[in-house]
């Protein structure tokens, strides 16, 4: 599976400071470590050129996609789904057993949040999502 392309787009909305405080800065305590996002804030023209929607919330700086060198991914997922005040999780393209495979991609917002938590992977080359407990 191909990981997403890097952005040389930073969180940059009003929306990224929630962002931060409720999920980036949490995570980055807990595990200790560097936090490497991978896709943050996505401008509308960037939104385009790589076919994501332009309404998206990377689009409005509410959500990342990123990893921590050393730490399995569904690790870093599920201690995000119990200890964070996200709106959506989702687990991206991870194979069991394999710790660096895929990444997470998580998002928070200013209103309610809806704790969505789902996995995504590949069927017949087309992205599926299903909600899945952590």
């Amino acid at each position: 599976i191909r990981r997403p392309p890097r952005s040389t787009h930073c969180i940059s909305s009003a929306a990224s400071d929630v962002y931060k405080r409720q999920v980036l800065q949490p995570v980055r305590e807990h595990f200790g470590k560097a936090v490497v996002i991978s896709s943050g804030y996505r401008s509308p023209e960037l939104c385009e050129a790589i076919g994501s929607s332009t309404k998206s919330q990377h689009a409005r700086g509410e959500a990342a996609d990123f990893e921590i060198p050393g730490v399995d991914n569904k690790e870093l997922a599920t201690w995000i789904s119990k200890n964070t005040t996200f709106d959506q999780l989702i687990l991206e393209f991870y194979d069991e057993g394999d710790p660096n495979s895929g990444w997470v991609h998580c998002s928070a917002v200013t209103g309610e949040p809806r704790k969505q938590v789902l996995r995504a992977s590949k069927v017949e080359g087309r992205t599926k999502y299903e909600n899945i407990l952590l």
